[in-house]
């Protein structure tokens, strides 16, 4: 009787968090590194099962008015040297550009082209975004849940862009550290379209690293994995590393 009081009371202390303080919570369990190196690998896996890989460096810069992105292929041949710049902004639309080195020019991403692939795979424009959670508003609506043996506070969000290619995207956040575990994401349709799911975090000085991202569409059978092979942390890296000058470089 003792055991099921304490489950209860747990339970209990757990619903208390409103939607918004978990979403909170979840966003400030990744910040703190200040800038990033990463390398990263990309495996693109099509409806026949068969997989394409690519190489890339990711390179990020926190900012108290949003992150900057800039993302760098580095193989196989046909993509090798695109680079994709993403300014995040709080206030307004996020400021993405794309370079293609084969025409030597770089293409300004539209607000309302953010829902289309990136570089062909089963992330959006949108999705390689910061998802700082300013961006979205919550249903009051929580679950405790368990998933894969984790206990997680299962909501809802529903991005403000009004360019968002998503209805709504249905999250499980761990009660225990507050990092993303999953997210179903739907399609302007109200379509089930996308789940991704989050894992082998990891911890570096301190702070909460993401080791994979397994992202599947539903409704064409494809998926792509992004894994990180090496994460550094606290690079120095400046807003000069992320200025457009920079694509062309």
């Amino acid at each position: 009787m003792k055991k099921m009081i304490l489950i209860s009371m747990l339970s209990v202390s757990l619903m208390a968090l409103s939607s918004i303080e978990i979403a909170k919570k979840s966003d400030k369990a990744t910040d703190g590194f200040e800038s990033s190196i990463s390398k990263t690998q990309m495996t693109l896996i099509n409806a026949r099962g068969q997989k394409s890989v690519r190489d890339m460096i990711m390179k990020t810069l926190e900012g108290e008015d949003g992150d900057k992105t800039i993302s760098v292929f580095l193989s196989p041949a046909d993509v090798k040297g695109t680079k994709v710049l993403g300014w995040e902004h709080l206030d307004r639309d996020d400021d993405q550009w794309l370079y293609l080195p084969a025409l030597k020019r770089v293409k300004r991403i539209a607000s309302r082209n953010k829902s289309g692939s990136f570089m062909g795979s089963e992330f959006s424009y949108e999705d390689i975004g910061n998802q700082n959670y300013k961006k979205y508003k919550y249903d009051d609506k929580i679950e405790v849940v368990k998933l894969d043996g984790l206990e997680c506070y299962k909501g809802i969000r529903v991005p403000k862009d009004r360019y968002s290619g998503y209805t709504k995207q249905i999250t499980w956040v761990d009660t225990k550290d507050f990092l993303v575990r999953k997210i179903e994401y739907y399609d302007r349709k109200k379509e089930l379209l996308k789940t991704a799911i989050f894992s082998k975090y990891k911890k570096i000085d301190g702070v909460w690293r993401m080791g994979k991202i397994e992202m599947t569409n539903h409704q064409s059978d494809k998926s792509t994995t992004l894994v990180w092979i090496e994460d550094k942390i606290k690079t120095s890296l400046t807003k000069r590393d992320f200025d457009k000058r920079v694509l062309k470089k």
